[in-house]
């Protein structure tokens, strides 16, 4: 396992295309300037006020069927990391990290498969933390600095995130997936409220999220009480205003 740490860099997801790093490497950089998102978005972060990174991973175990298992590792070690800061956050489906109504932590993972398997996987991940302005653009974006009141050291942050994480991922590679997708699904930001949302045709219609499936689908219930599932990109859920 290494660190390398870059002043600038087109996109951490991008640097970790290279073959030199192995399983468990991890690339942090002070500025992108072609961060991606999900959805095709772009990722803007001011420059080396957040903590903006890539792990790559080896999880040869999990077969292509099981890679949100894989997501669902990053998202719940996320959370595990802003409990150690005092932050109760909440998992925005897939795998984005809200605190409230506000986006904290975006995720990409892009993943290569190989013989019905995960062969390589590089984890995307942008955790606003010292930053206090936004783009304009940006819905609804904080920082642990503004939710905490206070700045962060972000090398121990990197630190504390990693070790949570690598924790996490033993648990995955152990087995024991069961317990991690319960604590995927109790930190659903929004499960069993009554939400908006939009499907891809641009229609409005609302319901309550009651479940995510093995394969990642989003499982709403109507509100005529009946239950249908999403995956992603068949629906989005609409931030209350």
């Amino acid at each position: 396992m290494t660190f390398t740490f870059l002043e600038q860099t087109t996109s951490t997801n991008d640097e970790a295309l290279d073959s030199r790093y192995g399983h468990g490497d991890v690339i942090v950089t002070e500025y992108q300037t072609a961060g991606r998102g999900q959805r095709g978005h772009a990722w803007k972060s001011a420059r080396g006020e957040n903590l903006i990174l890539s792990i790559v991973l080896c999880p040869t175990f999990l077969a292509a069927s099981e890679q949100f298992l894989l997501l669902q590792t990053v998202a719940v070690a996320l959370t595990d990391l802003m409990k150690l800061y005092g932050l109760d956050a909440r998992i925005k489906w897939t795998n984005d990290i809200y605190v409230d109504d506000r986006k904290l932590v975006g995720v990409l993972i892009e993943n290569s498969l190989g013989e019905g398997c995960v062969v390589r996987s590089r984890v995307g991940i942008g955790i606003n933390v010292n930053q206090k302005t936004f783009d304009p653009s940006l819905p609804n974006p904080t920082s642990m600095a503004l939710e905490i009141g206070k700045e962060l050291d972000r090398r121990e942050l990197l630190t504390h995130f990693y070790d949570l994480f690598m924790a996490r991922y033993a648990d995955l590679e152990a087995g024991r997936r069961e317990k991690l997708a319960s604590d995927y699904r109790q930190l659903i930001y929004r499960l069993n409220e009554r939400s908006r949302f939009q499907l891809p045709d641009g229609t409005l219609c609302e319901g309550v999220i009651r479940d995510v499936e093995p394969n990642g689908a989003l499982i709403v219930e109507n509100p005529s009480g009946e239950k249908r599932s999403y995956l992603f990109r068949e629906i989005t859920l609409l931030i209350p205003s």
